[in-house]
């Protein structure tokens, strides 16, 4: 198991942002609600000097969306790394997600015209749009689909995310990732699963992934598994409550293996509902499958040894 360091930090950012339509300002405005200082629609170029100087006040939710002047995916992509090296700041990335053809009747209801395509049709908008964001997608710490949300599921989901009051309950996000892409950013321990047996190898379940109850038999029964599980829950369940005592409003963990599709998503989905039926609120994200989801390509294209 890795953990991070957990830094006092001077200036706590969350930068919101997501296609148009899937949310954004709603967001802003509950985190403006909990106490954060909401500044929407921000130059990419006027970010830094917000961290420049004497600690602020409170935290500071960031709107960032292609309607700024100078946006740039790589630009944004580029601060987020800048940021996240800085150790007097803690970023967190919240992006909004919703299907394409909800965003699109939902520019067709509000008969808005689309920022990326002003003289064309919505459609042609919002795939534009989820091009150019795929990338940033990807990077984000939270990923909340507002597609079957209604406002006020919205505003509970990134209240019991990013409430800093001193009545707020402490989220927790398990996220399964591929160690060949990398670590995810912002988490703050991680479990290896790697050592277990691997589905990769067998014929019938190379195609399916650990959400499957037969991908989930198979790792259950490595002879190693239950020990594992076991000692991997009771850790969390010591650690959660004095995370929330120290006034953490959210822990990140993460589970990976060479693939990031069957062992790490099996244990993510297992420890989050253990988690869960012991009373925290928990959300999963399998950060490979994801990317599979958003760029399919064929088998044989795909990462192998998951």
């Amino acid at each position: 198991m890795l953990m991070t360091a957990d830094p006092d930090p001077d200036h706590r950012l969350v930068f919101v942002t997501g296609p148009s339509g899937a949310g954004r300002t709603t967001a802003i405005r509950v985190l403006e609600d909990l106490g954060y200082e909401g500044i929407d629609n921000i130059p990419l170029t006027l970010v830094p000097r917000l961290t420049d100087g004497a600690p602020l006040g409170r935290p500071i939710a960031l709107g960032l969306d292609v309607r700024n002047r100078d946006f740039n995916a790589t630009a944004l992509i580029e601060l987020i790394d800048q940021l996240t090296r800085d150790p007097r700041i803690s970023l967190e990335v919240l992006y909004l997600d919703c299907a394409p053809g909800v965003l699109i009747r939902r520019f067709s209801e509000t008969r808005r015209r689309h920022p990326l395509a002003p003289n064309e049709t919505a459609a042609q908008g919002v795939e534009r749009e989820i091009d150019l964001l795929a990338p940033i997608r990807v990077r984000a710490d939270h990923l909340i689909d507002t597609t079957d949300l209604t406002q006020h599921d919205l505003k509970a989901e990134i209240a019991s995310r990013f409430d800093v009051g001193p009545s707020g309950r402490m989220s927790v996000s398990l996220q399964s990732f591929s160690y060949k892409r990398g670590l995810p950013r912002g988490v703050d321990m991680i479990f290896d699963c790697r050592f277990l047996a691997n589905p990769h190898w067998n014929a019938d379940l190379r195609p399916l992934d650990g959400r499957d109850p037969r991908v989930e038999a198979f790792v259950r029964a490595d002879p190693r598994f239950a020990e594992f599980y076991h000692r991997v829950n009771d850790l969390l369940l010591f650690l959660l409550p004095a995370h929330l005592e120290e006034g953490k409003a959210h822990l990140a963990i993460g589970f990976g293996c060479t693939g990031g599709q069957h062992r790490s998503v099996a244990m993510a989905e297992m420890v989050g509902s253990a988690l869960a039926k012991a009373g925290w609120a928990v959300s999963k994200r399998h950060r490979e499958l994801e990317r599979r989801a958003a760029d399919p390509q064929p088998d044989a294209a795909r990462v192998t040894n998951a």
